[in-house]
């Protein structure tokens, strides 16, 4: 329910003005000066004022003025007599909604009341999808819509306000960074360093003193003071991938780090304490890796606090349309052209496709394919993949149905009626998720005969 604030000086007026506004169904508060007025705004903040223009010591406009500075979301309709209209006007382009005339009937300003608290409800609107659009945006790059994809995004959402240490797993390619990236996106840290470490691109030998630091003269070679990669993220969040490569004593000085915030410097007794948040990645079987004694046991416990296992992609083929629209639009901005088209074939040969390199792999063939084509569509021959079988069809048994063409239009066919059922039979949609326009979609419903339906079961189909 809106609050409202009547300002008049005039008893009857104001009195009147409260009763209607309250039999209206809003809250309402009523002073009969400018300065109580401004007074009452800095605590309760209304969503309407009603403001007599005419009133001694401080005036409408200059209740305007401030109520406009200290919210300027705050709706302010202002009553003046006859003669005073210019003045009426002058508020409006000071930013009052409108004006109303005395004298008036009720009715009038209680319609003018409720198409400013219908501005005001259409402009919160517009910010909490402002808000959304911006909240979202920090999940950039993490595109689906699959089912297991959804998971993944509201475990992310609920991470929000979490300091808990994460375990990601998956295989290579998956995205593992990106959703790290994403968590320390939407923390409180979101402002302080996000690093990102290799520790399978670091020598055995050297890990504890490139993660960890060193003091000069604590090893050969160690002729000066070195920082570590702890040190470089405190406040932030520290992002080990592949921690399953990370030699046994680093793993002991990592788990001292999580058990009590310590680290020390190889060659230094002194502790150093830190605020860090650790995300970790993997795409080996830790457990496995405990059992054979390559990754210490409790470390495990301690890493494996909240987990996020990221799908193949051949597992969330659903996703595969969205990614591919989604990538060709980025490297079409950069090429500054306009985004191809993906030809049915080239379609249904991605979607067979196993990906063995994930979304990576996905994202350089359609940045190699924006980038060769030399039409306003990509076809099968600029991905360069038409000889490779799906992974979950056997080659004799394409052959027998007249080879990979057959078995692509097969497959193809199967995409389009899944996507027609996904979107209830709205072609438009249908075609947005497939990537291709709806001319396109209809003329290949004509070519496999999938009758128009608002209802796709497979055996009517």
């Amino acid at each position: 329910m809106f609050n409202i604030l009547v300002v008049e000086d005039q008893k009857n007026m104001r009195e009147s003005l409260v009763i209607a506004f309250k039999r209206a169904g809003y809250y309402v508060d009523s002073v009969d000066n400018g300065e109580k007025a401004v007074e009452l705004q800095k605590d309760h903040l209304y969503d309407l004022i009603i403001v007599d223009l005419k009133m001694e010591a401080m005036d409408g406009l200059e209740v305007l003025s401030h109520i406009k500075h200290i919210n300027p979301s705050t709706e302010i309709i202002v009553m003046t007599a006859f003669g005073t209209i210019d003045s009426a006007i002058q508020a409006m382009r000071k930013g009052a909604y409108d004006y109303v005339t005395k004298p008036f009937q009720l009715s009038d300003i209680l319609s003018v009341i409720e198409r400013a608290l219908e501005k005001k409800r259409l402009l919160e609107k517009v910010n909490n999808l402002q808000k959304e659009t911006k909240e979202k945006y920090k999940f950039e790059g993490i595109i689906g819509n699959s089912p297991m994809m959804m998971r993944i995004l509201n475990i992310l959402m609920e991470l929000t306000n979490s300091e808990s240490t994460v375990l990601i797993t998956g295989e290579s390619g998956t995205g593992k960074e990106l959703v790290a990236r994403a968590i320390h996106n939407n923390s409180r840290r979101s402002e302080k360093p996000f690093v990102v470490v290799n520790c399978g691109a670091l020598p055995e030998n050297l890990q504890e003193s490139e993660l960890f630091g060193h003091v000069m003269g604590s090893f050969t070679g160690a002729v000066k003071d070195k920082k570590g990669i702890f040190l470089e993220a405190q406040g932030g969040t520290l992002f080990l991938d592949e921690i399953g490569e990370t030699s046994l004593s680093s793993q002991v000085k990592l788990l001292r780090f999580l058990q009590n915030g310590e680290i020390r410097k190889v060659g230094d007794n002194k502790p150093l304490y830190l605020d860090v948040r650790i995300i970790v990645a993997t795409n080996k079987d830790l457990e496995e890796a405990t059992k054979n004694g390559s990754f210490r046991k409790d470390l495990f416990y301690r890493l494996n606090v909240i987990r996020i296992h990221l799908p193949p992609l051949r597992e969330r083929k659903e996703d595969i349309p969205v990614l591919i629209n989604y990538f060709i639009n980025i490297y079409s901005n950069k090429l500054k052209r306009k985004p191809p088209e993906i030809s049915g074939d080239a379609m249904a040969l991605l979607l067979t496709y196993p990906w063995p390199g994930n979304i990576r792999e996905l994202e350089n063939v359609i940045e190699r394919s924006v980038t060769l084509a030399k039409r306003d569509h990509i076809t099968v021959t600029d991905l360069a993949l038409q000889n490779t079988p799906s992974a979950d069809t056997p080659v004799d048994s394409m052959t027998e149905r007249g080879g990979i063409r057959a078995a692509l239009a097969q497959q193809e066919r199967k995409t389009i009626i899944e996507s027609l059922r996904k979107h209830a039979g709205n072609r438009k949609q249908a075609a947005s998720n497939l990537g291709i326009s709806t001319t396109t979609l209809w003329r290949k419903m004509k070519e496999y005969q999938i009758i128009p339906k608002t209802s796709y079961n497979t055996e009517s189909t």
